[in-house]
């Protein structure tokens, strides 16, 4: 696996849809690179983040790389926006 340095985060990009909720089949050509993924890996100077929380990143930020495990992003912490956290009400692991 990949380790980042300093204050870099490695994310697993949430995978892209391509029919939307309505059936329409969005065309590779107009697809937008998703800004939503997981935490796979943090640097040693990582501090608001953890490996496994679902985060929102600015949109043009990082560098995409590709690993044995599949396709990933490497961004500064502060390209983090926010850290998406699960619904309780909705959550069915919480809630059996």
């Amino acid at each position: 696996m990949f380790r980042p340095l300093g204050d870099r985060v490695l994310v697993k990009r949430t995978p892209e849809l391509s029919i939307t909720k309505g059936g329409i089949i969005i065309p590779e050509t107009y697809k937008e690179k998703p800004m939503e993924g997981t935490v796979e890996s943090i640097g040693e100077e990582v501090k608001r983040v953890k490996v496994g929380e679902r985060v929102l990143y600015a949109k043009y930020s990082g560098v995409d790389i590709k690993l044995r495990e599949g396709n990933y992003l490497i961004v500064v912490e502060n390209d983090i926006l926010g850290v998406i956290e699960a619904d309780k009400k909705n959550d069915q692991r919480r809630n059996p």
